[in-house]
């Protein structure tokens, strides 16, 4: 069983409110959880202390137990200073989707 922990969307229509749950990764997103360890609101600005709350000891205790973050979470983590985030590189982003296809192409070509 492979647990994460991610946000569950919670809200009305057009006034989202996610809690940061620990699941099964075979749940529904908004569906079973295992444990409830905060609240995410992004409608708050950026600098308000209540945009998001996180049980931070709840936090490290899943993850000693092997709880993988989801993206969005580690994003938050990271700025907690609990869990350092990597870098992600993808140098195919920046290049136009065109320039890729020929690249391709004339690699296919040459080999």
């Amino acid at each position: 069983m492979s647990v994460v922990i991610r946000l569950a969307r919670a809200g009305t229509k057009k006034r989202p409110v996610y809690h940061v749950v620990v699941a099964d990764s075979r749940y529904p997103r908004d569906g079973r959880f295992i444990e409830r360890l905060g609240h995410f609101n992004p409608l708050l600005p950026k600098d308000n202390e209540a945009r998001l709350k996180l049980d931070i000891d709840k936090v490290k205790s899943w993850m000693a137990k092997g709880a993988q973050p989801s993206d969005r979470v580690a994003r938050f983590l990271d700025a907690a200073g609990v869990k350092k985030r990597e870098a992600r590189n993808n140098p195919e982003k920046a290049v136009p989707r065109k320039e890729r296809k020929a690249r391709a192409e004339a690699a296919a070509k040459s080999a």
